[in-house]
């Protein structure tokens, strides 16, 4: 061998090198908080399968958004829970439905000092669970669908919503809400699609969040676990439908998935750390089998190595705290 031995090492002697080279940083502007209020709450409602999450009344849902925001997180992502469904969902289009009055709050309360995100998609609101209406043989009705989205998407811009995700996974569903919004005139609206969403095991916690009326499953329009490469054809619709910024759900279990969508996107591309990766992680800490605070750090930390701009998290708000007032010790490197 000729020439200086090659010593990667010597990047990693001390606490200040390592910081040095760096490669990636997390803020807690990259981090937006999913948030459930619940229709005529009294009291939070705790969210057994997600420990430290609830489901919050009007109230609550103020503060702790407040308190999110003061701490710096990037956004709020709502998700409404009703006391009523039927078989279109038509809470979701209600003025006076939950999420449509929560989100006219929050924008009251905050305006524009955050990014109040609406999830825009039916499931919560139907009495079978679906993200859409069905036909008479039970199907979910794609086109019948599209015109719900829409609707849906002129109420929570009208209540005051900056950015809307459709989530159902609709062929078209992008362009849909689009052109309802601009002829709206909701221009300043954006979109935050759902590019690459799986048929995924890890969203059991998120349906008790949401009071999830689902019998069955979603297959037939959430994509296979099993393929990578649709990912990129479902990026290429969503960009040329009018998408501003596209995500990839669930979050670690499809890295490969998020690495390829940010390598080939033109817009910011995000993920989702969803509820089963919650859940593991809130477990696996209790039972003192991982660091739990090192854990959530790493994890979403890899989000961002793979290429993610923006993280939904559970964990946005306590980690934000925890930036704003000092990481400890164990935690610094993360910085």
């Amino acid at each position: 061998m000729t020439g200086p031995l090659v010593r990667p090492r010597r990047l990693r002697s001390t606490a200040a090198m390592r910081s040095l080279v760096r490669e990636h940083t997390l803020r807690p502007a990259d981090l937006v908080l999913p948030m459930f209020v619940r229709e005529g709450a009294s009291e939070d409602r705790p969210i057994t399968s997600m420990p430290g999450v609830v489901q919050h009344t009007m109230g609550s849902l103020v503060r702790a958004a407040t308190e999110a925001i003061e701490r710096g997180v990037g956004g709020v992502m709502l998700f409404g829970v009703p006391e009523h469904k039927d078989a279109t969902g038509s809470g979701a289009t209600d003025p006076d439905g939950i999420l449509n009055r929560a989100l006219a709050r929050l924008r009251a309360e905050l305006g524009d000092a955050t990014v109040l995100m609406a999830d825009l998609c039916l499931d919560e609101f139907t009495d079978h669970g679906h993200c859409g209406v069905l036909d008479d043989r039970g199907r979910v009705d794609n086109d019948a669908t599209l015109l719900r989205y829409r609707e849906m998407a002129l109420a929570q811009a009208e209540a005051g919503a900056h950015l809307l995700g459709p989530s159902g996974m609709m062929d078209g569903q992008v362009a849909e809400v689009r052109d309802a919004l601009d002829a709206a005139g909701h221009l300043e609206v954006a979109i935050y699609a759902y590019t690459a969403k799986y048929a995924s095991a890890f969203y059991g916690p998120f349906r008790e969040a949401v009071g999830s009326s689902l019998q069955g499953d979603r297959r037939t329009y959430q994509q296979d676990p099993a393929n990578g490469r649709e990912a990129l054809r479902e990026l290429a619709l969503d960009v040329d439908e009018g998408a501003d910024l596209v995500m990839v759900k669930p979050g670690l279990p499809y890295l490969d998935v998020l690495q390829e969508v940010a390598a080939a996107s033109p817009v910011p591309v995000g993920a989702y750390q969803v509820s089963g990766e919650y859940a593991m992680i809130e477990a696996a800490g209790a039972n003192g089998w991982v660091d739990r605070d090192r854990t959530i750090l790493e994890s979403l930390l890899a989000f961002r190595r793979a290429g993610a701009t923006t993280v939904l998290t559970y964990y946005a708000s306590e980690v934000a705290g925890w930036y704003r007032d000092g990481l400890p010790a164990p935690l610094r490197e993360f910085r």
